[in-house]
């Protein structure tokens, strides 16, 4: 059995987020994990959400609460396009001390931005026009390569809500396609 990633600070401070964006929304809630960004969701009044992950032992336990799922590595088996589109990524580098099992659910990478990086490049495709996507971050997440794709995107990001933790500062990112044509 893998990993189901427990919800923690950076979830919390990412679920405030999706209480304020989701109300009325076509939701996909990108790598569910528990499945706290898409029980918000639902709770905040969605008009639909769709629960993400390639670890089936997660989606079976969001599909318990009664919340539709779908086993994809990332947008790989995804159709349609989302008006709000969640992901709380695994962002830390990759730790050789750290095991196996909790690797999948917090590395991003061998320098921690590559899910990140694989995310928003497939997520143009289905994001809605208009569309906000909600992404957490960490200091300790490599931020140059993230900021150029979204530039070469031509999506602008707003800082929403910061956190201070003991080693690291947590972010929810709002992103969107800018207005202007370049």
């Amino acid at each position: 059995m893998v990993l189901i990633y427990e919800p923690a600070e950076d979830s919390f401070l990412l679920a405030s987020q999706v209480k304020r964006y989701a109300k009325g929304k076509k939701v996909l809630d990108m790598g569910t994990g528990s499945g706290i960004q898409a029980i918000t969701a639902h709770n905040a009044g969605a008009r639909s959400v769709l629960a993400v992950d390639k670890n089936k032992s997660a989606l079976a336990k969001v599909k318990a609460q009664g919340i539709p799922t779908l086993h994809s590595d990332v947008f790989t088996k995804v159709k349609g396009t989302f008006e709000c589109i969640i992901c709380n990524p695994p962002y830390l580098p990759e730790d050789a001390q750290e095991d196996r099992e909790s690797k999948v659910a917090t590395t991003g990478g061998a320098q921690g931005d590559e899910f990140i990086l694989q995310f928003l490049t497939q997520v143009p495709s289905h994001l809605a026009q208009g569309g906000v996507i909600l992404l957490l971050l960490s200091s300790l997440t490599p931020r140059a390569r993230i900021l150029k794709t979204l530039k070469k995107q031509n999506y602008l990001k707003k800082t929403l809500i910061t956190q201070k933790l003991f080693m690291e500062t947590l972010e929810v990112w709002s992103i969107r396609a800018s207005l202007k044509t370049t």
